[in-house]
């Protein structure tokens, strides 16, 4: 069953992406409705989570957890302001570097050394990131003969994914000081077999939490209306990525050594989603830089397995 399980969190997250960008309008809020709907969906898979699964969760570990959560969820607040302005074939595997980040965060704090396909691994991705923003930099200053606003917004939108990537991989960093031991852990009320789930629902309520605030913000402070015919599409976004986030658990539970390399890649289905539906039509120096950065995430989920 991990395997089903592994596939169906590439597939769900990889489909996120996809409507992730259809839902990137020119609405001045478009990437915090996103972050409201996307906390939404969550918010009521933890209390669900909670209900079914009987943990006897204590609500001091959104506070503790709160660090955590924070960092993943501006990181995705930001990637959804980039996906306004970038083509999720360049956005999507950008992101997904931030594994190579979480590796050089580990050898500068934590004084751990990388093996030589790891290594391999942060070379392409960093290689393929460096010439993925210098084509796409000379694509906006090309643009910008038109004096079209929108692309020199989409010249700093490109740094979005980046910000992303640190943010994210400060994330999974600080993931690994809280999840590693149980016994250790600044989470309380906790068990081996309950930590995982604690920290998750912790940051699905967090995001929760969060969607409340950015309701208040948009909607009774800058009053601006999110119609709901309107948002179906960050609704299927949601959706996809909090199924993709419950697979993802019980893939690695069941064969990690696989399963990881495998999720790692699920921007593979992005572009490949991009390019059928969006009809996203990259260079061949894109495609070349964007396949590197692909093989360094794949290499670096097998040297990780």
């Amino acid at each position: 069953m991990w395997f089903f399980y592994a596939l169906g969190a590439t597939l769900f997250w990889g489909v996120a992406d996809l409507f992730y960008k259809k839902s990137a309008t020119d609405e001045r809020y478009s990437h915090l409705k996103t972050t409201m709907a996307v906390g939404l969906v969550m918010g009521l898979h933890a209390i669900v989570t909670l209900i079914a699964s009987g943990v006897d969760y204590n609500f001091l570990n959104l506070i503790y957890y709160a660090p955590v959560s924070l960092l993943y969820i501006l990181s995705m607040a930001v990637g959804y302001f980039g996906l306004r302005y970038l083509e999720v074939s360049v956005s999507s595997p950008v992101q997904n570097t931030s594994g190579a980040l979480v590796c050089i965060l580990c050898l500068i704090f934590l004084n751990q050394t990388l093996d030589g396909l790891s290594t391999a691994a942060v070379i392409c991705m960093c290689g393929g990131v460096f010439l993925l923003g210098m084509l796409d930099h000379k694509k906006r200053k090309a643009e910008l003969i038109r004096e079209d606003r929108k692309y020199r917004i989409g010249m700093i939108a490109f740094l979005m994914p980046i910000i992303y990537c640190i943010l994210d991989a400060g994330g999974t960093f600080f993931d690994a000081y809280y999840l590693d031991d149980f016994a250790s852990t600044p989470l309380v009320g906790v068990t081996e077999e309950s930590i995982e789930t604690v920290a998750n629902v912790s940051y699905e309520l967090t995001f929760l939490l969060a969607a409340i605030v950015l309701f208040v913000y948009v909607v009774l402070i800058k009053k601006e209306p999110v119609k709901l015919p309107k948002q179906k599409n960050r609704l299927f976004a949601a959706l996809f990525e909090t199924a993709g986030q419950f697979v993802y658990v019980y893939a690695m539970s069941g064969n990690a050594a696989v399963a990881a390399p495998m999720i790692a890649s699920y921007s593979i289905v992005s572009v490949l989603l991009g390019r059928i539906f969006l009809k996203e039509r990259l260079t061949l120096f894109q495609y070349l830089a964007i396949a590197a950065v692909m093989a360094g995430i794949l290499l670096l989920g097998i040297a990780e397995a």
